[in-house]
């Protein structure tokens, strides 16, 4: 066998397991034929399926109960802004070797299993915060009246003295 049977040996093995593996692609410019909830909800998980298994590997797989909004707020690096469902924000970002997790400004290298859980119970902890507080009038606050004009005096007849 020569050295050119073997590269055309080889080229065409390579080429047939090519045509078997098929690698998940997402085309941006046609929408997907399967729809899915997550999708019409998140639209941007189906841009980026990383994204989706990092967050379901942090919040579980009922993920859309604890997640208001997903925000893709910087092409490079790839940074995602997560609204949790009491309005409270962290930040995903895409590294070449993993995701980086910014939660109330501290930052967890998810390729590390202890930071990851230590993220985890981060997300938890804002979790429990709670809702923001709404701007409505407490029944204690004391209402001032609102002063009040002085009231015209009526003109008064004055009697001529001659």
């Amino acid at each position: 066998m020569t050295k050119d049977e073997l590269a055309g040996k080889i080229k065409s093995l390579v080429k047939q397991v090519y045509a078997q593996v098929k690698s998940p692609k997402i085309d941006l410019d046609n929408p997907p034929t399967t729809v899915s909830l997550d999708t019409t909800r998140f639209p941007v998980l189906a841009k980026f399926p990383t994204l989706k298994e990092t967050i379901i590997k942090l919040l579980t797989d009922q993920y859309d109960l604890f997640i208001k909004d997903i925000e893709w707020v910087a092409p490079r690096p790839t940074t995602f802004r997560i609204i949790l469902a009491n309005d409270q924000p962290f930040y995903l970002i895409y590294t070449d070797r993993s995701w980086i997790a910014k939660v109330e400004g501290k930052k967890y290298y998810l390729l590390n299993l202890s930071e990851e859980q230590n993220c985890i119970e981060a997300i938890a902890r804002i979790l429990t915060y709670g809702a923001k507080p709404s701007p409505e009038k407490s029944e204690t606050s004391i209402e001032t009246p609102a002063p009040e004009a002085p009231a015209e005096e009526a003109p008064t007849e004055e009697t001529p003295t001659t």
